[in-house]
């Protein structure tokens, strides 16, 4: 699936959410009526986004939680096995540290704007996504090797991460995501320099 389609399918997703009530909904390419979105709202949770919200910001939220949960599942391979260089499995577990909690933010964020959260398996192997083959290379391979390899995969990862971040200050509105877009491609830009670093000194 691309990206343009699963926007679509996302705004759509979230309209019919929106019209559930409704005896009728009527197809429409304005998004505008997305709860939250863009339009006025009442006033959100604490610790919601502030102010109003649009399609990119939805985007960003459902897609970077699906990226996050991918980094996360990673590291716990690698975290699971013997043999690894300390320094990879430090940056591992530091990479849990972060995004674990940034997923339950975005999570929070798309169940204030009224959108739902993105299903399992719907993310494509754009973005820096790793495929079934490349999370199972992970799996089979041994200590040493599995930390070169979690590197290797790691960066590319990070650098999807840091495109889909880029995208988000530039379009997105919501400025709790914007904020948090330019916080990943911070943090993931400095992480990315440390792991090829790492990765020439293993």
């Amino acid at each position: 699936m691309t990206i343009r389609t699963f926007h679509r399918a996302l705004a759509i997703g979230a309209i019919a959410l929106a019209g559930a009530a409704l005896t009728a909904c009527a197809p429409t390419t304005d998004h505008s009526g997305m709860p939250g979105m863009t339009h006025g709202a009442s006033a959100p949770a604490t610790g919601s986004v502030q102010g109003t919200a649009n399609d990119a910001d939805a985007m960003f939220a459902s897609m970077m939680i699906g990226h996050h949960q991918q980094a996360i599942d990673m590291s716990d391979t690698l975290l699971a096995k013997t043999g690894v260089d300390a320094r990879v499995t430090e940056l591992a577990t530091r990479i849990k540290a972060a995004q674990a909690p940034e997923i339950a933010t975005m999570r929070g964020w798309l169940a204030d704007w009224g959108v739902p959260s993105a299903a399992p398996g719907s993310m494509s192997h754009g973005d820096g996504m790793m495929s079934e083959a490349d999370m199972a290379a992970l799996e089979a391979a041994p200590g040493a090797e599995a930390g070169k390899l979690f590197l290797q995969q790691m960066i590319v990862h990070h650098e999807g991460a840091v495109d889909m971040a880029r995208t988000e200050k530039a379009d997105g509105a919501a400025p709790a995501a914007v904020d948090l877009a330019a916080a990943i491609i911070d943090a993931q830009t400095a992480e990315i320099a440390e792991m090829k670093d790492l990765l020439a000194a293993l």
